[in-house]
């Protein structure tokens, strides 16, 4: 039992013995002591008050000392105000640092039989281009909360949805059919997923010339756009590809698989990967089935131009479309479909969706069709709603190729290492294979870090730059801490110093040591309130603030040349505790770290 556990149940008996009253057990507040105050761990008195009936300094005396008397850990306290701040012996917190490097995944809660199943959606690419930066969020943000849901006990199934069919992906397909002349990744010496999204661009380019010139011609700009034969082809090619046209879909089928392809080694250079893949190609149908089932049984109505809407005017919202006039589905029927087959497949407790902010009122609609439609989890379906990703000079636009490909960014990343790392000596007597393994390792970790350290919430502004800088709030300051951890027991093996493998009892230790173990104890705390809040970032900012207390003991507290050996076999408790907890961090944010840099 945790010491708040404790402490929570020793003043439920205090309140009991010395009010001779029984209250809940949720009037009772433990927290952390603030940092500007003595103490480890405060009760709050004030809820206290209407069953002592006496004032909160008195009341917070009488349980103080009732709690000092039947809890050996507690050493002395002191009554500020309306709370009782408990300072904690030497003893309680040797044994708490004894346990954290005595558990092998300390603060992770085991995943059992019965763990409820948590399945998280992320990726969700379209077959028209390659991942760009705003993908590197989105994946990075999916992967960290499936491991945080993992370390918090959930069973977890990973997942994406490929768009991998519609009038954008069409729109590359015409554009290689009519202007591409065969070309292949292989004849062009391009990854697939770059060369398809080139023919995006390609076909923006010429749709965009074609409604200049009707335009000219006197059109005005609405006009150009309905007499546009370009889109009118494109929209052809995929009432073609539903009909199942042989020409269409061999084309579509080879595209595709030059995309899966170049998305597989993007997604493995990123670290990430998935349990289970859904495709749209295979999804929009049961979604299409779902609507006619809905349009019959009345919970949806068709216009007089064919098309299928369903009418959320009672939810406060407005209507929305679900079937096109030519019979076409659109995203929200295949998120429909998508939705029905992974419950089919699996008994998923918790279903979420890593998707921008710009999708909100998206996932509002989806999940009052899915109740609508009488499935059960409609309503349970939650949107992990995050900000998008902007350059110091903007948004990016993928039909107009503006976009920070995540390949060329992954690469510029590795070299902003290799230039940094250079410059700073650090690697110096490394073989080149080791060291470049270490500059990837630098750079993923950067990237990683800077995008999870934000509030997922919020839109932000990624600098490749400032993300690699090793001061700071960055990957690599965390990164090069655990190494520093790592040099610390080399260094004292070279010296024939052994460590005992745990802290002495009845040593004492002096403040930065006690804030430190304090830090190392918290991040159970952290764990489970990353997945209460679907936020990477509250890992990410606890490492960078272990990693900060960590230095300021490095300076200040000898450790190898420390001659007391049981202050020393202390601090290299400190030292070991802390490394494992970065690595446990950075694990969830899914970066590695190196054991020399």
């Amino acid at each position: 039992m945790y010491i708040e556990d404790r402490l929570k149940k020793e003043t439920l008996k205090a309140v009991q013995e010395l009010y001779s009253t029984t209250i809940d057990s949720k009037l009772i507040q433990v927290n952390s002591t603030r940092k500007d105050q003595k103490g480890d761990f405060t009760v709050v008195v004030f809820p206290l008050l209407r069953y002592s009936k006496k004032k909160p300094e008195e009341t917070g005396e009488e349980i103080g000392n009732f709690l000092k008397e039947n809890l050996d850990s507690i050493c002395s306290y002191e009554v500020v105000k309306g709370f009782l701040n408990l300072t904690l012996s030497f003893s309680y917190w040797i044994n708490i640092l004894n346990r954290i490097n005595s558990e092998e995944n300390y603060g992770f809660t085991p995943v059992s039989d019965d763990s409820p199943l948590m399945m998280i959606e992320y990726s969700s690419p379209n077959t028209n281009k390659p991942l760009h930066l705003g993908h590197i969020r989105n994946n990075l943000l999916g992967f960290s909360l499936s491991r945080i849901a993992k370390a918090n006990g959930l069973k977890v199934v990973k997942t994406n949805i490929v768009n991998d069919r519609g009038i954008h992906i069409c729109k590359s397909m015409l554009a290689w059919k009519k202007w591409g002349n065969g070309e292949t990744p292989k004849s062009s010496g391009k990854k697939g997923d770059h060369l398809v999204g080139d023919y995006y661009v390609k076909f923006d380019k010429e749709y965009k010339n074609e409604l200049a010139q009707l335009q000219k011609e006197g059109m005005s700009k609405e006009e150009s756009e309905k007499s546009s034969s370009l889109m009118a082809e494109a929209r052809e090619m995929l009432l073609k590809w539903e009909a199942e046209d042989k020409e269409v879909v061999d084309i579509w089928k080879m595209m595709n698989q030059w995309v899966y392809d170049g998305f597989d080694a993007t997604y493995k250079k990123l670290g990430v990967d998935f349990d289970k893949i859904y495709f749209e190609s295979q999804t929009w149908s049961v979604g299409k089935e779902m609507v006619i089932d809905g349009l019959n049984k009345g919970v949806f109505y068709r216009r007089d131009d064919n098309s299928v809407w369903v009418d959320l005017s009672s939810e406060g919202l407005d209507e929305k479309l679900l079937l096109r006039s030519d019979g076409t589905s659109v995203y929200m029927t295949q998120d429909i479909g998508t939705a029905r087959l992974r419950f089919d497949d699996y008994p998923i407790d918790k279903m979420v969706y890593v998707v921008g902010n710009e999708q909100d009122y998206h996932f509002k609609v989806l999940s009052i069709i899915l109740d609508k439609l009488g499935f059960s989890w409609g309503k349970d379906l939650v949107h992990f709603s995050y900000g998008m990703v902007e350059l110091p000079d903007g948004k990016m636009k993928s039909r107009e190729g503006t976009v920070v490909d995540a390949d060329d960014l992954m690469e510029e990343m590795v070299k902003t290492a290799r230039e940094m790392s250079s410059e700073s000596g650090k690697l110096q007597g490394y073989s080149t294979v080791e060291a470049e393994k270490i500059y990837e390792m630098v750079a993923l970790g950067a990237l990683k870090y800077f995008m999870l350290k934000v509030d997922p919430r919020k839109t932000m502004t990624f600098n490749p730059h400032d993300s690699i800088d090793f001061n700071g709030n960055t990957g690599p300051f965390i990164q090069y801490t655990h190494a520093r951890i790592k040099s610390v027991f080399r260094k004292a093996i070279d010296k024939g110093l052994e460590w005992s493998g745990s802290a002495p009892d009845g040593v004492e230790f002096n403040k930065k040591e006690h804030d430190l173990i304090r830090t190392l104890d918290e991040f159970r705390h952290v764990v489970k309130e990353a997945i209460t809040s679907y936020s990477p970032a509250i890992i990410a900012n606890y490492a960078y603030d272990l990693a900060k207390e960590y230095n300021q003991f490095y300076h200040d507290s000898p450790i190898l040349f420390e001659e007391n050996s049981d202050i020393r076999n202390l601090r290299l408790s400190l030292c070991k505790a802390t490394g494992d907890t970065i690595r446990r961090c950075m694990w969830l944010l899914g970066a590695d770290v190196p054991e020399r840099m």
